[in-house]
């Protein structure tokens, strides 16, 4: 029985699976049973920032692998405590809560925003206002957080304590403040579920100078957008913001589960003991994963992110194709933003028959996050797949618009 039978069978139909089954990858390259090649514009979401085949991150993985799997918080690990110290020496930040998805350190995030809150300023001022068109994660708590309408359905009811305002509209947000019961202020610098859309600066000075006036924290969820993804360690680093909180996930394992919360000094020693744990939060294998991306992600590599992406969004600007509304983003994380004739997911099924893998946001968004290691002969060769297949999804279009008159 092949592989994907056996998932068909036997796993929840949750997710809409491509017809193609991956055995290994190279680079920015992965290969299916069959042995053909595609080029990769996902990384697995933003996971695998180093690629596929990376020695140093695999030797680092096996090597803690045959000495320490995993022992418990209750205990201490020297990968802990390394990884630890890489990120604040990177990000600036005070200190690290480790987790193991995005989810997870948003949830903790919020947390400590709240246990700040109530230890200066007691009961009633707890709640967390997102943007519209955010996504903060699939957990009870995290939907909720979640500013798109279409992921509210079915899991009823939701957490209590979120208020959501227009993304970029800053009256709203100090409409939203003034009530007094707001005690941090939650935000992607690149909404990547809502469609690849930055944050506006202006708007993000505006929002800095708000809650600093009323002591309220700044949350960047930066589980897509950090480690490097936009051209910064932080995508932050770059914005005139300065969150009290960062959550990072994502890249920061290389392929390997680990999420992080970064903690200003003002809000490193909210938590107390017992306040909050995670079981496999800090796993060494996974920490030795981390320390691997971190060490290998220098200023050369953060230059040729910021280069590559850059090339990226000039040639795919030079096409002009009349299906393309805009081309948005950062670093390697970019998405193009197609007319309502031609959808997302069609240009992703011909991607991947032109031997390119390719993500969506939304239906309307052509979203890449390629390996931040990719060569320019690979972002040459998808992007040749990309167009075309545009250019395919446009025919189509047309052809159907033609039949329905």
């Amino acid at each position: 029985m092949q592989t994907d039978r056996l998932c068909d069978t036997y796993t929840l139909n949750t997710y809409a699976r491509f017809p193609v089954e991956f055995v290994r990858g190279a680079g920015a390259t992965l290969y299916d049973t069959e042995g053909k090649a595609y080029v990769d514009f996902t990384s697995g979401i933003g996971v695998s920032s180093l690629g596929y085949g990376n020695t140093a991150h695999a030797q680092a993985i096996a090597e803690q692998a045959q000495q320490l799997c995993h022992t418990s918080n209750l205990y201490y690990t020297p990968r802990v405590g390394e990884a630890a110290k890489l990120l604040c020496e990177k990000s600036g930040y005070a200190g690290v809560f480790f987790c193991n998805s995005g989810a997870e350190a948003n949830e903790a995030a919020i947390k400590i925003a709240r246990k700040y809150s109530f230890d200066r300023y007691g009961e009633g001022r707890n709640v967390i206002v997102t943007l519209t068109n955010s996504f903060h994660g699939r957990t009870v708590t995290t939907l909720a957080a979640t500013g798109q309408d279409h992921f509210h359905q079915f899991f009823m009811p939701f957490t209590e304590g979120f208020r959501t305002v227009p993304v970029g509209h800053a009256p709203a947000l100090k409409e939203a403040l003034q009530s007094n019961d707001v005690c941090a202020v939650m935000l992607e610098p690149v909404q990547g579920e809502g469609g690849v859309y930055p944050l506006d600066t202006r708007y993000l000075f505006e929002v800095e100078k708000m809650c600093r006036e009323r002591d309220v924290l700044i949350i960047a969820d930066e589980v897509q957008t950090g480690v490097g993804r936009t051209g910064t360690f932080l995508a932050s680093h770059a914005l005139p913001i300065e969150p009290q909180l960062v959550t990072l996930a994502k890249g920061l394992g290389g392929g390997l589960p680990i999420g992080a919360v970064l903690c200003s000094q003002q809000t490193k020693d909210v938590l107390g003991r017992g306040d909050h744990g995670s079981t496999f939060g800090g796993n060494p294998v996974c920490c030795a994963a981390a320390c691997s991306v971190m060490e290998q992600l220098d200023e050369s590599l953060l230059d040729e992110v910021k280069m590559k992406g850059e090339y990226m969004h000039c040639e795919i600007k030079t096409w002009r194709l009349p299906c393309m509304k805009a081309v948005r983003g950062a670093g390697l994380m970019r998405g193009i933003v197609l007319d309502g004739a031609v959808k997302a997911r069609r240009v992703a099924e011909l991607c991947l028959q032109k031997g390119l893998v390719i993500l969506t946001a939304g239906n309307n968004t052509v979203r890449m996050l390629p390996p931040l290691v990719i060569t320019m002969d690979e972002i040459d060769q998808g992007l040749r797949a990309l167009r075309l297949a545009l250019e395919e999804a446009a025919a189509e279009s047309e052809q159907t618009e033609e039949k329905e008159k």
